[in-house]
């Protein structure tokens, strides 16, 4: 009997111990997916110049850039300030 309690509390332990160590896992490739997705966001300098390569390869009317280029306008000012502020 006394075996039998040893054995129930030893795969408890263990189980548990996997569980653990499964959400561990679990959390740290979360938190480095998180990492990689903000590493990929483009600032509007960057988007402006894709936007502009596409415009220049007839992908994009000229309309259809102006209406671009005036939405990103007030987003890179925001950069230009943001990069003196901190120089």
């Amino acid at each position: 009997m006394e075996e039998k309690v040893e054995s129930s509390w030893y795969l408890a332990i263990m189980l548990f111990a996997a569980v653990m160590a499964l959400i561990a896992v679990g959390a740290y490739a979360v938190s480095k997916w998180r990492d990689a997705t903000e590493d990929d966001t483009n600032t509007a300098s960057e988007l402006l110049t894709n936007f502009r390569e596409m415009h220049s390869r007839g992908d994009l009317s000229d309309e259809e850039f102006r209406t671009i280029k005036a939405q990103l306008s007030y987003d890179i000012r925001e950069e230009l300030k943001d990069s003196d502020n901190k120089g």
